[in-house]
């Protein structure tokens, strides 16, 4: 509940009386489990003091006992609108550090999947954004889409959410007939189902002053408070890991890198929507190279790493050596090399890496997740003070704050 202060002014003035409103931990117009603090002056934001760890999972520390497989589910749980990026991030970690090179038809699949991701985050967010503006026919309608990208994840690993997909060197199993059919299906309906989602935004009156100048930051200021993602990209600087520091094979495709030029709600919300052109691009890109395998590399779906790769189940029932690697890799038996590496991928909310150092055991001696939304949630009292509290709101939504980010 709020209450007032009274605060101190010189004689002679009128005294001035602000408000503290707890927003959050759990509020509705959040979408997380997080805490602002804000001091109100009427319904003008004064300040803001950001407080989270409301999830108490300490994944960073658990990671740490467990061996590099049971570490996929914690990072599910990181983003859990894209889940698969961080599964794929995790999984090029480790495969960085043992020294493994996937094939090429494992780096597309992985293109395909994490492109998919990130359409089914951006969708998410931008119809939050229209939702906390008043519009919630934009949201029902997109989430038609959503579900189809969860039905191709159903095809590929049997999960939706948390999807804790693929394996170190690959996949679990290649792509059915069934999944490249439901995403040949994604390919043909989304586009005018995203164009008609703009339309019902991109030259709205109302939608354009609720968020054209508000929670806006310059390009130097992101920069400082380390803003990677669409967030920094709105505010016109055009970084993205995929291009600097390329990883699974991204070198070969051919995108653009979307960017705006005050860094505002508006921007930070039109550029997710042009990423999402973008990623359909890719998509159809790496499908296409996909179809190009013939014989039996269009079979391959992992690495050649026994050590590290569960064999068949065929295998582990009539082979001695495939019953000892199954047991090996799923009692976290498996060594690992003395190393220290740090691999970034670019998620849906910016860049997400993994610092990995073992010292030669079975769990990880330390690993570290960068997650950007704990980092560029430092600027939110920067972005709301002067604003009004309906400002405020939306820009805790166009950021895409996801509360697993929070706390690891």
């Amino acid at each position: 509940m709020p209450y007032s202060e009274n605060i101190k002014l010189p004689e002679g003035s009128i005294e001035k009386t602000t408000t503290t409103l707890n927003l959050g931990p759990t509020h509705p117009a959040t979408h997380g489990v997080f805490q602002n603090i804000l001091e109100l002056d009427g319904e003008r934001v004064v300040s803001a003091e950001q407080t989270i760890g409301y999830i108490h999972r300490a994944f960073e520390k658990i990671a740490e006992r467990r061996p590099l497989y049971q570490i996929t589910p914690l990072t599910d749980r990181l983003n859990y609108c894209s889940s698969p990026i961080n599964n794929m991030g995790w999984h090029l970690t480790c495969e960085k550090l043992l020294g493994i090179e996937t094939p090429k038809r494992v780096d597309y699949l992985r293109v395909i999947i994490m492109e998919l991701a990130r359409i089914s985050d951006h969708l998410i967010c931008n119809s939050i954004v229209g939702v906390d503006t008043g519009a919630y026919t934009g949201f029902l309608y997109v989430m038609q889409s959503r579900e189809l990208i969860y039905e191709i994840y159903e095809e590929i690993c049997g999960s939706r959410l948390t999807t804790t997909m693929g394996r170190i060197g690959g996949f679990e199993r290649n792509f059915n007939a069934t999944a490249f059919e439901k995403l040949e299906k994604f390919l043909k309906e989304y586009p005018r189902v995203l164009q008609e989602f703009i339309n019902l935004f991109e030259r709205n009156r109302i939608f354009m002053e609720r968020t054209q100048g508000t929670g806006g930051i310059d390009a130097a200021r992101a920069l400082n408070y380390g803003f990677t993602g669409p967030n920094l990209r709105a505010a016109g600087v055009d970084y993205d890991v995929r291009v600097q520091t390329p990883y699974s094979s991204y070198q070969d495709f051919q995108f653009n890198i979307p960017t705006g030029t005050s860094g505002d709600n508006y921007d930070r919300w039109q550029v997710r929507n042009d990423e999402m052109w973008e990623s359909l691009n890719i998509i159809e890109q790496a499908y296409r190279k996909i179809q190009n395998f013939k014989g039996a590399e269009a079979e391959v779906y992992h690495a050649d790493i026994p050590e590290y790769y569960l064999p068949k189940k065929e295998d582990v029932y009539t082979k001695m050596e495939a019953l000892i690697w199954h047991f090996k890799i799923v009692m976290g038996e498996t060594k690992m090399p003395v190393g220290e590496v740090y691999q970034s991928v670019e998620g849906a909310n910016g860049e997400l890496g993994f610092y990995l150092i073992s010292d030669g055991g079975r769990t990880p001696y330390r690993l570290h997740f960068r997650r950007p939304c704990f980092i560029y949630y430092q600027a939110y009292n920067e972005l709301v003070k002067g604003s009004m509290l309906s400002d405020a709101i939306v820009t805790l939504s166009s950021l895409n704050l996801i509360a697993g980010e929070m706390d690891a």
